[in-house]
C-alpha cells in the first residue's frame, strides 16, 4: 500500500477524525480547568497600608484573604510612626487575586548606626565635609582649645560627651567640633 492510497483510505480518516475530538475535548476540559483553578475573573482590591504597624497591615489584610511578607526595612523615615509600613508591592487600589502575597517594607525604629571617623588633625572645612558626607550633622558650636594649629580638629563631642574614632552614632546625630585656637606652642 503507498502513501497516496492510505492517506484516501477509511483507516486514516477515522484517526484524524478521532484525533480532532480527542484535541476539541482536551482543550475545553483543560480551559474549564484553568479557570477554576486560577480563581478567573477574580478581582480584590490592595488596602492602603502605608503609616500602619505591622499587626495592622496584617489584620486588614486577613480580612480581604491575602498574606504578606515583609520583604526590607528601609532607611528610616522620621515622617512615619517606627516599625509603620512605608512601601508596599502591589500599590494600594491595585486588584489581585484570593491569597496573593503583599510584600512589605518596613520603617526601622531609629536612624541606623554610623561609624565615626578619624578627624582629629583635620581642618574643619574637612572635618565638616566628610562627617555630612556620611550622615552626620555638624553642630555650630565649636569648642576651642589651646593648640597651634588654628581650626584643626582635634577632637568630637555628641551631647557633651567626647568621641572617639570607631564610635557609633545614628545617622542625623548632631556632632560639635573641638578646634584649635592658633595661639598654642
Amino acid at each position: 500500500m503507498s502513501i497516496f492510497q492510505f492517506l484516501k483510505s477509511k483507516s486514516f480518516f477515522k484517526q484524524v477524525t478521532i484525533a480532532v475530538i480527542g484535541f476539541v475535548i482536551l482543550f475545553f476540559i483543560l480551559k474549564f480547568w484553568l479557570n477554576i483553578t486560577t480563581n478567573h475573573d477574580q478581582k480584590i482590591q490592595v488596602p492602603d497600608l502605608h503609616k500602619i504597624t505591622i499587626i495592622e497591615a496584617e489584620r486588614k489584610l486577613k480580612e480581604v484573604s491575602l498574606g504578606f511578607k515583609v520583604i526590607d526595612s528601609a532607611s528610616y523615615n522620621p515622617d512615619y510612626p517606627k516599625r509603620s509600613v512605608i512601601e508596599q508591592s502591589p500599590e494600594a487600589g491595585d486588584f489581585v487575586k484570593e491569597k496573593r502575597k503583599i510584600y512589605l517594607t518596613l520603617n526601622p525604629s531609629k536612624y541606623r548606626d554610623i561609624t565615626i571617623p578619624d578627624v582629629n588633625g583635620r581642618t574643619k572645612r574637612q572635618a565638616v565635609s566628610e562627617l555630612q558626607a556620611i550622615g552626620f550633622i555638624v553642630g555650630t558650636e565649636y569648642t576651642y582649645v589651646n593648640d597651634i594649629g588654628k581650626d584643626v580638629v582635634r577632637g568630637l563631642r555628641h551631647k557633651g560627651k567626647i568621641l572617639n574614632p570607631n564610635d557609633k552614632l545614628p545617622k542625623n546625630s548632631i556632632i560639635d567640633l573641638v578646634l584649635g585656637d592658633g595661639e598654642g606652642n
